[in-house]
């Protein structure tokens, strides 16, 4: 039985999930990884008088997932959402979706890496078990809408439904959302991404929630130690092949390196090539020869780049557009050549040189603050 709890009265819950129909009559699905921001949502999805229903995806063993920190859907994440949904009274579901997990985020990341690219497992996950599987469990269920934990913003804009960056600019995760189509973003709701990451935590608080000061996770969740080589030299060993460390201008052997599973572009640290006259820095991974390729600063630049499988979220304005090539980068000025959206390659041309763009990471679009679209980073055009 729910016991009695009450938030924030001046916050107007039901305003939150945007719906078309008295939230008295509505079915909510609420995604629900663990941690404080879902868990928050459920709260808020409960106190509107809505039918809530939580959903958790177990990504991995029970058993050998439990005391885990720092990820998610597993083991303590598990206990502590249904914890959440006993103590609002709804309903909780969780779903085995181990295995569909690892064959579409942890084997991808593991070859990508070996490919010599840099991955990004949470766009993949969003992109397949986050929204796809739960987009179907709850149209199944009969809900009117799906709604997250996640910072972004959903604003109806006319018939069309549009992605823009979160109020908290320090929370905002758009990079990681780039790839929701048009009709995934109609039946989500995101009620986190007009609110401060400190009001939440209030929330949770007035809510009684037990995972109101749970730390929020920081590494990739099935890597929450942050030693992502060993995860992926256990799952492919020719990962910690070791390999030259090469001079990309004169190509020179400068060292040896334990697999280029261990590097990035744009990396300097790890390298133990020391003695040079000027700092070096990973400008390229041959993995076909095993070589981690290294040069200056300058050789980073880059003037455009090509990016494939690329989405576009509504229509594309007439507007200056910005990107971002990291997660924790700033958007800067692009010119896009080529029809964005539906898996199409288009070329993005910076104003101004780029530095350490990796390939296998994501390129997403924006217009001032809305979410253009995007896709994923094939090649580099050096600028130097």
């Amino acid at each position: 039985m729910a016991e009695t709890f009450t938030l924030d009265p001046a916050l107007d819950a039901a305003a939150l999930f945007d719906l078309d129909k008295p939230a008295s009559e509505a079915r909510i699905v609420v995604a629900m990884s663990g941690g404080v921001d879902s868990s928050v949502v459920a709260a808020l999805a409960a106190a509107s008088g809505a039918e809530v229903i939580g959903i958790t995806l177990q990504l991995y063993d029970y058993g050998a997932a439990t005391g885990r920190k720092g990820a998610c859907c597993a083991g303590d994440d598990i206990s502590d959402a249904r914890a959440v949904c006993d103590r609002l009274g709804i309903a909780h579901y969780v779903f085995d979706h181990e295995s569909a997990f690892r064959e579409d985020v942890v084997e991808q990341f593991a070859d990508e890496y070996l490919a010599g690219r840099t991955p990004v497992p949470c766009i993949r996950c969003n992109m397949g078990p986050k929204f796809t599987d739960l987009f179907r469990m709850a149209h199944e269920l009969g809900a009117d809408c799906l709604a997250t934990g996640h910072y972004i913003q959903r604003k109806q804009v006319g018939e069309v439904s549009e992605m823009h960056r979160a109020v908290d600019a320090a929370r905002d995760q758009s990079y990681f959302l780039y790839g929701t189509t048009d009709d995934q973003l109609d039946y989500l709701r995101f009620p986190l991404g007009g609110l401060p990451k400190a009001q939440v935590r209030e929330l949770a608080e007035q809510a009684g929630l037990r995972n109101a000061d749970k730390p929020d996770s920081q590494d990739i969740c099935f890597v929450p130690d942050g030693d992502y080589a060993k995860i992926i030299k256990k799952m492919r060993p020719e990962g910690g092949v070791p390999g030259d460390i090469v001079h990309a201008q004169t190509g020179d052997v400068l060292g040896q390196h334990k697999g280029i599973v261990h590097f990035t572009v744009g990396q300097r640290k790890g390298l133990e090539i020391g003695g040079q006259p000027e700092p070096l820095y990973v400008v390229g991974l041959d993995a076909d020869n095993r070589q981690v390729r290294v040069g200056p600063k300058l050789m980073l630049a880059v003037s455009s780049i090509e990016v494939i499988e690329t989405n576009r979220i509504g229509p594309l304005p007439d507007t200056p557009l910005t990107a971002k090539v990291r997660s924790l980068a700033k958007p800067v000025p692009v010119t896009l050549e080529g029809s964005l959206g539906d898996g199409a390659s288009v070329k993005l041309h910076f104003n101004e040189p780029e530095f350490g763009v990796a390939p296998g990471q994501a390129a997403v679009i924006y217009a001032g603050e809305r979410v253009v679209g995007g896709g994923w980073i094939e090649t580099t055009q050096s600028a130097a």
